[in-house]
């Protein structure tokens, strides 16, 4: 298994430090209901386990929840209520969105405001190390300390200044240092620490609770690419420096941002954002996720109008196919190469779309073999089996036939004469079947991963 790493920018053979993969994912900072960046990030993840465990891992997924930031400060005042209440009613948004789209609870989900002293230990251990110091009761990380800050963004410290906006506060020694620990002020939540009333930085709370659930190195770090820099490239030198450990990370892993088609990326900032739970309304689980897998996790996805509709209807090839019965005496399809070419398609750093070619493949072929009274029960167990692995549940939507309509497994029926007419170029007998959808009002589209229908 060969993964991209963002540190390298190479595509590196996969091997656990230990005897369990130890993953860290950075979560949602909660001031608002989760939107389909935050979906698309926690599928790839999801999927990520889940396929190491098919090839025989057993790994330890953390990832966290930011429940202390101005933003969330910000949205209480607005809303006239505590900032843990905040937090709370949005964790319990990501969760129940994420519960929807089949996204299994991590290991661990620790939340900053419950690690507090684990963050407060690693600042205190940088302050004595000299790599971090306190003014006003705020504590700043020192990024000259660090010979090597810059390297996941492979930015130089004087190039960063040019191209970033740096927190300006006139107490820091250089433009450059961050926050790890930031003074309180007036209506905000307080922690107690060394240096006064305060609460923590961003970046640290990340270094500190992957040290507390995972320990000193682990495995995989993954999140947005939009993390690489400020957030990751700061975590990487606090973490580094404070345990003296190098590296503290194998594999660095970005996922692609979500992109509205016609728009730069989707972001609140933009308010351009689409929520997971508006999108559920409209669509199955099974489309967002099948959505959010067409495309390599490190490029962009794309949202518009009919992506995800697009999804919605090719995604009843593999429902039809995970359902034939069939007690056939007839040729027995080998389903063997199928997994073959799912298997190398998800090594080669996690390839969906290559792995998903492969299922749409089985599927066609379950669904033609099934038209001819073939043996499909061991390939359609194979297709239960990988579309789990993306896990996708292949449950019907519910969506009723309209009245006088046609059902769709007739629908795929014909579909898949339509297909063994092509195949074998009866040219005259898929466009009578064609025709024949057409009247019934069904709109039939011919892709890469085979052709999809939908209703006029």
């Amino acid at each position: 298994m060969r993964l991209y790493n963002s540190m390298t920018r190479t595509r590196e053979e996969f091997k656990p430090i230990g005897d369990e993969v130890l993953m860290y994912v950075c979560g949602v900072t909660v001031y608002d209901r989760p939107h389909m960046g935050h979906a698309l990030s926690s599928i790839v993840f999801d999927v990520l386990h889940r396929y190491m465990e098919y090839r025989g891992f057993k790994v330890r997924r953390v990832q966290n929840f930011t429940d202390v930031d101005d933003k969330i400060i910000n949205r209480a005042n607005e809303d006239g209520i505590s900032s843990e209440e905040v937090a709370d009613k949005n964790v319990d948004a990501f969760f129940e969105v994420m519960d929807a789209l089949n996204v299994p609870r991590a290991t661990v989900h620790p939340r900053a405001t419950e690690d507090m002293p684990e963050i407060i230990s690693m600042i205190s251990t940088l302050i004595d190390m000299g790599a971090a110091y306190e003014v006003d009761g705020s504590v700043y990380f020192r990024v000259r300390s660090d010979p090597d800050y810059g390297k996941l963004s492979r930015r130089t410290v004087d190039e960063m200044l040019e191209g970033t906006r740096f927190e300006t506060e006139e107490s820091k020694e250089d433009p450059a240092d961050f926050a790890l620990w930031k003074a309180s002020k007036e209506g905000e939540p307080a922690w107690h620490s060394p240096w006064g009333e305060g609460r923590p930085g961003w970046h640290i709370e990340c270094s500190a609770m992957a040290l507390k659930h995972l320990g000193k190195q682990i495995d995989i770090h993954g999140g947005g690419l939009d993390l690489i820099f400020p957030h990751h490239e700061n975590e990487l030198a606090q973490t580094e420096t404070a345990l003296g450990v190098e590296p503290f990370v194998q594999f660095w892993m970005h996922n692609g941002m979500v992109r509205k088609a016609g728009q730069e990326e989707m972001s609140k900032s933009l308010g351009n954002v689409v929520n997971v739970e508006d999108a559920l309304e409209q669509n199955s689980a099974d489309a967002i996720r099948l959505w959010a897998l067409q495309s390599h996790y490190r490029s962009p996805s794309v949202l518009n109008e009919n992506s995800i509709d697009q999804a919605e209807s090719a995604l009843r090839t593999l429902r039809i196919a995970s359902k034939v019965e069939s007690d056939s005496t007839g040729e027995r399809i080998d389903p063997s190469s199928f997994r073959q070419q799912f298997i190398e398609a998800m090594d080669d750093d996690l390839n969906t779309p290559r792995g998903l070619g492969a299922i749409f493949d089985l599927a066609h072929a379950i669904n033609r073999g099934n038209a001819r009274g073939d043996d499909v029960i061991d390939a359609r167990d194979l297709l239960v089996e990988l579309t789990s692995v993306l896990g996708l549940t292949l449950e019907e939507p519910d969506k009723k036939v309209p009245e006088g309509g046609i059902s769709e497994q007739e629908i795929e029926r014909l579909l898949a004469e339509r297909t063994e007419a092509r195949s074998e170029k009866r040219w005259a007998d898929a466009d009578a079947v064609r025709d024949r959808l057409q009247e019934a009002g069904i709109a039939i589209a011919d892709g890469p991963e085979g052709t999809t229908w939908s209703r006029l």
